[in-house]
């Protein structure tokens, strides 16, 4: 990997858009100038174009609260969220008049563990991601660990496509349709897979390494085939270019912190202490990245302990997703 440039950014041209949000880990953009967010209140929050927010949140029939990490927003308005539950998971369904209903929990045969995430392709797939099959979690913070799995839900039915990822998070197809890209948060890679006309998934091959520090999380797509890389602990922005090199765009590091978990990975003893603190000036670990706005030249942030969105004018223009134009009027 070559070396990293000094960051681009100045942390105080960040904007920040919503107020008390809970857990906003995931980030969607529209072009009706909405922003969707995971929320640990058991559903949605939509920050709209003028500021006001809405939340779309529903409960089971027995009563528990879905806590939803990854998050799709659907053609008619309505969301798939994935369950990242103590010990349970799975993708639910979620009207925006509030109700919930399970759409995945099984798959093969077996029981959804906690799940981390769900998205919508153009052609209608859905792909979801489980980071590992161990019990907690944290027991997966290692470089050795790579149980994590790919589950598709297409005219077909629901399959599991891929394993043996080193803690898979965000997975998404690309522009053209002929890859899956997916973190490996704790592998420290990003990988892409050929899409075959079944929707296997074949050719595994490392699209970009990291090192100490990076961890990544979520993912996107720009107009030029860039890929841009969120990292949680270290709060990078790194895009990927197409040939493979690589730019930091944004870091908010403390390296007091930074040492500490990386000692911490290294050593097998990385646990939920080193994720749940924010050692950023501004920042509260960085988890995704949407491309949104006018022209879609404005990168919006997703963070595991903020409470509003960040958000920097972005040197690239983003690629509109699949949902770009989803997005009902309120």
């Amino acid at each position: 990997m070559a070396d990293r440039p000094a960051p681009q950014l100045d942390l105080a041209t960040l904007q920040f858009h919503g107020c008390a949000l809970v857990r906003p880990e995931c980030v969607l953009a529209t072009a009706d100038g909405s922003l969707y967010t995971a929320d640990w209140r058991g559903g949605v929050a939509q920050t709209h174009a003028d500021g006001t927010q809405t939340l779309y949140a529903g409960r089971l029939p027995e009563g528990r609260a879905l806590r939803p990490n990854g998050i799709a927003l659907r053609h008619d308005g309505s969301f798939l969220l994935a369950d990242l539950g103590e010990t349970a998971g799975g993708v639910f369904a979620l009207t925006r008049a509030g109700a919930l209903a399970p759409f995945l929990e099984r798959v093969d045969g077996v029981d959804l563990p906690p799940t981390n995430f769900v998205a919508e392709d153009a052609a209608g797939r859905v792909w979801v991601t489980v980071s590992t099959r161990r019990q907690p979690r944290a027991a997966a913070y290692r470089g050795d660990v790579a149980d994590g799995f790919i589950v598709v839900v297409d005219a077909r039915g629901a399959r599991i496509v891929a394993d043996g990822l080193g803690y898979t998070n965000e997975a998404l197809v690309s522009p053209d349709g002929r890859w899956l890209y997916v973190n490996e948060t704790f592998g420290r890679r990003t990988s892409r897979y050929r899409i075959g006309p079944d929707a296997e998934l074949s050719g595994r091959e490392a699209v970009a390494t990291y090192g100490a520090g990076t961890f990544p999380d979520g993912l996107c797509f720009d107009a030029e085939g860039g890929v841009w890389i969120t990292s949680i602990v270290s709060n990078r922005v790194i895009r990927v270019a197409p040939g493979g090199a690589q730019t930091l765009v944004l870091e908010d590091a403390d390296p007091a912190h930074l040492a500490w978990v990386e000692q911490a990975f290294v050593s097998g003893t990385m646990g939920r202490a080193h994720l749940d603190q924010a050692a950023g000036r501004v920042l509260a670990n960085v988890s995704s990245l949407a491309f949104g706005g006018p022209g879609l030249r404005t990168a919006f942030l997703g963070c595991l302990l903020g409470d509003a969105i960040a958000s920097f004018a972005a040197p690239v223009a983003g690629h509109p997703p699949p949902h770009w134009n989803w997005s009902p009027h309120r």
